[in-house]
């Protein structure tokens, strides 16, 4: 009897913890379909958000366009007048302001609209050392002009990942862009330095753009990577938060390291594609 009732007990116990188990159970399935849910509804806002202020953008971007053609036809009708220099020189000064000062709203825009659009992949398998060495020898001019000594240390055989190519390239050219107005306030006697490393790992692939600027002061680091927050005076604080979003849509990742009293280093992460990924998907 006592045997009896202690398989009673010990069934009953069982069967609560059971049903306890359950119920915890539910409950986490529904708390994560509540969270996906909220996901959900919180992305539909963002892309909403997201195509109001892309139009509105291109609907303040055309009349700007509109702007600085007509003051360049301003200038020109000023440069044609019959009048003494000391009358035309403040209207040109002026127009020429109107100009820069339209042309730097417009670019500001571009960079808004290829931060805020939608991006859409097209990912190909490619060598990621001829893609760094494409970018580098495309911003030597840039580099030169600059007085900046730009030099590139890759290996010597190919690494394989998958890339939309156009848009990472910009992302290497944000940073390479941004390393450069690091560099502006050098000392004489310091030499502008421009480093593009290409290392990798058993699984993954890094591309280090290195300068030799004053680095990253300890106020920014935790937020250059966020939107209209700028190192540089004049930067449009979009540049890193682009390239960072590239990365990321890439299943990468974006870091900084500061090399104090030497510079910055900032990292682009991407898994490499193995040779077992690359039959695979030959298959």
């Amino acid at each position: 009897m006592i045997f009896l009732l202690g398989m009673l007990v010990g069934s009953t116990i069982t069967a609560t913890a059971i049903l306890v188990a359950g119920r915890r159970s539910r409950r986490h399935r529904e708390a994560r379909a509540r969270q996906a849910e909220r996901r959900a509804a919180d992305a539909e806002r963002l892309a909403e958000l997201g195509s109001m202020t892309s139009g509105l953008a291109h609907e303040i971007k055309n009349p700007l366009s509109s702007v600085v053609l007509n003051a360049q036809l301003v200038e020109e009708a000023i440069r044609d007048l019959d009048a003494p220099e000391d009358e035309t020189a403040p209207m040109l000064r002026r127009v020429a302001a109107l100009v820069r000062e339209a042309e730097r709203l417009r670019t500001i825009l571009t960079d808004f609209l290829q931060f805020a659009g939608r991006m859409r992949l097209d990912l190909q398998p490619v060598d990621l050392r001829e893609i760094v060495e494409e970018v580098v020898d495309f911003f030597h001019p840039q580099a030169d002009a600059a007085g900046v000594v730009l030099r590139a240390d890759l290996p010597p055989t190919g690494i394989m990942v998958d890339l939309d190519t156009g848009l990472f390239k910009q992302a290497v050219l944000n940073l390479m862009i941004n390393a450069v107005h690091a560099m502006e306030g050098n000392p004489p006697e310091r030499t502008r330095e421009l480093l593009v490393r290409l290392t990798e790992s058993d699984d993954e692939a890094a591309v280090h753009v290195i300068d030799s600027g004053p680095g990253v002061s300890a106020d920014l680091r935790e937020r250059i990577f966020h939107p209209y927050v700028s190192g540089t005076r004049g930067g449009s604080g979009l540049g890193l938060p682009t390239s960072r979003r590239i990365v990321e849509e890439h299943g990468g990742r974006i870091g900084l390291d500061v090399l104090e009293g030497r510079g910055s280093d900032f990292s682009i992460h991407l898994r490499r594609q193995l040779p077992a990924m690359r039959g695979a998907a030959e298959l």
